[in-house]
């Protein structure tokens, strides 16, 4: 018992070595890759330094890492397998009547581990880090002055026109029509100085207008008067709001439930929320599939050889793992298939499949 929980810890502590020696490699030469990116799109625009670049870059990191996890997985435990079989700890291993399964077993609660730390720590400091990434990138490389939001309270829009900044705020949104109920628009000056309020009991948003019907407008000191409809001008449209609408990716996982119930009562519809919290919980299994992956093509290295046949495995089944997993994710946004079905099958397949691989080279 000692030597196995011994075995077991050495085999765990170099595959976390491996993940994270890969990991820091792999952000390292992202990081670089992104101030490359970020330095050509900011040719041309004002107001830009190679210091705010750079932080734009840090801030957009851990969004991005938090992608290539499963392939770090994946490669981590292809090299530790490979690196102990040819080594000849596993063949000792396996003599002494260590079983396949039971040298997996601390890579698998690694994985495991790894995933829930990912999920619970990792992404909520990831979201907030893209949600300020897309603020800066809105200010300084897309030049935009509108922005998009959602509360407990209900939806609020700021917009900027003709010198004047415009916060409405709308109890509800049909999704279909785009019209907002209970709506109350503050205006203020460039100076933030307010000027009056307009209160509608509903607003559309049509041909670069916002239309409050039967408004009541509020200016300083003087006496409110009702309009039929009150205009403010736009450049915004629907699509422009719905794409600035806050991601699912700029949102903690602890937030998630609270925002997703929040954006249905508002009226809009949160598939891509729903799908992108049930996508976190299954991302945990989803690595145990990589390290099955990784056992299935490193672990008969030496006898029958080929490191680029193992390299080139692991390749193809990323290469492949996203594909499908990016078809999955969109029939389940367009609701073709269930959400849970689109979240969780590609982890589930697979561990199936990883499982059925080992199987077949260990048992078979």
């Amino acid at each position: 018992m000692y030597s196995s929980a011994t075995l077991s810890r050495y085999i765990g502590r170099q595959f976390v070595t491996w993940f994270l020696l890969l990991l820091g490699i792999l952000l390292s030469i992202i990081l670089l890759l992104d101030i490359v990116e970020l330095l050509r799109r900011a040719g041309t625009k004002p107001d830009i330094t190679f210091w705010l670049v750079v932080r734009m870059a840090l801030l957009k990191l851990p969004e991005i890492g938090q992608q290539i996890f499963p392939f770090v997985i994946l490669f981590s435990g292809m090299f530790t397998f490979w690196r102990l079989t040819r080594s000849a700890e596993l063949v000792v291993a396996r003599a002494v009547g260590v079983s396949a399964w039971q040298f997996l077993t601390p890579v698998l609660i690694a994985a495991l581990m790894i995933g829930a730390v990912k999920v619970t720590m990792i992404n909520p400091v990831g979201a907030v880090f893209i949600a300020k990434y897309n603020q800066l990138q809105d200010r300084y490389l897309k030049l935009k002055s509108s922005s998009f939001d959602v509360s407990r309270s209900g939806l609020w829009l700021r917009q900027q026109e003709a010198g004047e900044q415009y916060f409405i705020h709308a109890d509800g949104v049909n999704p279909l029509s785009f019209e907002m109920s209970q709506v109350i628009v503050l205006r203020f000056d460039t100076n933030m100085t307010y000027i009056g309020r307009v209160d509608a009991p509903r607003a559309v948003l049509r041909d670069r207008k916002w239309e409050l019907q039967d408004a009541t407008i509020n200016l300083g000191k003087k006496e409110s008067e009702t309009v039929p409809t009150y205009v403010i001008p736009t450049e915004l449209n629907r699509t422009t709001i719905e794409e600035s609408f806050a991601s699912p990716e700029t949102i903690s996982f602890w937030e998630l439930p609270q925002f997703i119930r929040t954006l249905e009562a508002t009226g809009f519809p949160a598939v891509r929320h729903r799908l992108h919290y049930q996508s976190l919980w299954s991302q945990p299994l989803l690595y145990v599939a990589m390290v099955l992956f990784a056992a299935a093509f490193s672990l008969r290295l030496p006898r029958r050889g080929g490191t680029m046949t193992m390299v080139s495995g692991g390749v193809l089944t990323g290469f492949v793992l996203f594909v499908m997993t990016d078809v999955i994710r969109t029939f389940g946004i367009s609701e073709t298939i269930p959400l849970a079905m689109a979240a969780w099958s590609p982890a589930c397949v697979s561990v199936l499949l990883g499982t059925a691989a080992l199987l077949h080279l260990e048992d078979g």
